[in-house]
């Protein structure tokens, strides 16, 4: 069936319109500014987890990543944890990133000798920069805080992703656990309690968990105004 003329000119108007349409969302989605982030990755087999991720981005949303196991026997897990990072942290991941130079440049030793502590990787993105520097060991001190902070806060994420697991199917392992957050926490070896306070809150409300693990709970709980 053959179009009529003023059919054939509205069917033009209207592919025409539908392009522009199209071109304008795609300009509008290559403008989209980029978030500023700073991310670290840990490569390490054998030790737990043997890979993790995190990034931070410039809104304090920010994520984590790893393949670690829950207990000593069972099979590597994926696990994924969104959460919100303290503002005073993410005030110094960023400070801590510029003074090494948002990462544009060797950053390792390059000593001979030194034992692997894994394959470590830092990451930092905005609307002008996009670099990556990976190292087993730096001199730069802003590496050495930023390596430090990120695998402090590694370890308490993990911790909280046991307690979940422990205070669901294995409540007994749970004052183990906490003996060692606590005791950590105490030598300052932990970061962002905050982002594992719901798991805490609910292992004190517990009452079918007994009173020592759930004052533990408690105890640690109230350090994570310290933002630690």
């Amino acid at each position: 069936m053959s179009l009529s003329k003023s059919s054939k000119l509205w069917l033009r108007r209207a592919i025409s319109l539908l392009s522009f349409v199209l071109a304008f969302c795609l300009v509008a989605a290559a403008q989209e500014p980029v978030v500023p982030t700073v991310g670290f990755d840990l490569a390490f087999p054998g030790s737990q987890p043997e890979k993790y991720t995190i990034l931070i981005p410039a809104t304090g949303n920010a994520t984590y990543s790893s393949d670690g196991k829950l207990t000593p026997d069972s099979e590597s897990d994926n696990f994924r944890m969104d959460f919100t990072i303290s503002e005073a942290t993410r005030i110094r991941i960023f400070d801590l990133a510029k003074a090494a130079h948002y990462f544009a440049g060797e950053v390792d030793s390059r000593k001979k000798g030194l034992a692997s502590t894994g394959v470590k990787t830092l990451m930092y993105r905005d609307a002008e920069r996009d670099a990556k520097t990976t190292y087993n060991y730096s001199t730069i001190r802003a590496v050495q805080e930023l390596t430090q902070l990120f695998q402090e806060l590694s370890t308490t994420l993990e911790f909280g992703r046991r307690l979940q697991y422990y205070h669901r199917y294995q409540k007994l392992a749970l004052d183990d656990e906490l003996k060692r957050m606590e005791e950590m926490a105490k030598q300052d070896d932990l970061q962002e309690l905050g982002a594992v306070a719901p798991v805490l809150k609910q292992i004190a409300a517990d009452q079918s968990v007994i009173n020592p693990v759930r004052a533990r709970a408690q105890r640690l709980l109230e350090r994570t105004s310290s933002g630690r």
